[in-house]
């Protein structure tokens, strides 16, 4: 099974290739990939064969290595999406993302588009998924706003902690308090998380990484001297402003007694 990377950026060996290699070497390289010269064949726009590559890349800021079909027309060079591949080692991957490109029955460069595999059980489902975003949710506007008419002023989607690849939705960097706002599917809600009748095991095993994820980064921030304040989205967003406000003047003003009343921390 590949190996996911969590904290750190994949390893250069895992994507990039080796420095001095030759032309007929990278050819060579993606022959073995492809399972065969003839595999790499493809027909483009314009109605001729071309010899098809796979490149890998990896973007600014990302853990996550993706993987494109690159091939030549004209003079340009064209390339399309095939997925994402998190194996240890290039020859992992570019074999990996081969199998992926191959698997989708591409047999012509002329398709409108690739459509990588996808974990949702049905274009519904997929939709929901395409739809949920990582950033300013309902849930996180909401409370946002809330926080805001308090008086009180935060930055957005930013990491708490230098050296931790996590964000938090609100955080306050004076008073060093951390607010996240988590979907009570994604993050197992004890309240209303159902687990799914399809593709069960992905979905639980999905939901109790990120359970475990954020018990670790609540870890981490706690141990570097940050307050965490968790918020799930079905809670009453006055109710939660005022826990995040209380938290927040507590430490800028320990010795005043702040107006907000108290709230139940939420049980994880």
């Amino acid at each position: 099974m590949a190996t996911q990377w969590r904290d750190a950026a994949p390893i250069e060996s895992a994507w990039r290739p080796l420095k001095g290699m030759t032309a007929s070497e990278r050819a060579e390289e993606q022959d073995i990939a492809a399972g065969g010269r003839e595999k790499r064949l493809q027909l483009a726009a314009s109605g001729r064969s071309v010899l098809a590559s796979i490149y890998l890349r990896l973007p600014p800021k990302s853990r996550r290595v993706y993987a494109y079909l690159r091939w030549p027309e004209g003079r340009k060079t064209r390339e399309r999406y095939v997925c994402q591949v998190s194996h240890e080692t290039r020859e992992e991957n570019l074999a990996e993302a081969w199998r992926r490109a191959l698997g989708t029955g591409l047999d012509s460069l002329r398709q409108p588009k690739m459509v990588a595999q996808s974990w949702a059980s049905s274009p519904a489902v997929r939709s929901v998924m395409r739809a949920n975003r990582s950033r300013d949710t309902r849930p996180e506007l909401a409370l946002r706003s809330a926080v805001h008419a308090l008086g009180l002023r935060y930055r957005v989607d930013r990491q708490p902690l230098t050296g931790l690849r996590r964000k938090a939705d609100l955080v306050f960097a004076g008073p060093r308090v951390a607010v996240f706002v988590d979907g009570c599917f994604w993050h197992g809600c004890p309240e209303h998380y159902r687990p799914s009748t399809r593709n069960s095991e992905f979905w639980s095993s999905k939901v109790e990484g990120n359970r475990q994820r954020d018990a670790e980064t609540d870890r981490r921030l706690t141990t570097a001297g940050w307050r965490v304040i968790r918020v799930w989205e079905h809670e009453n967003t006055q109710l939660a402003a005022q826990r995040v406000a209380q938290a927040v003047l507590a430490i800028r003003s320990p010795d005043i007694a702040t107006t907000a009343p108290e709230t139940t921390p939420r049980h994880r």
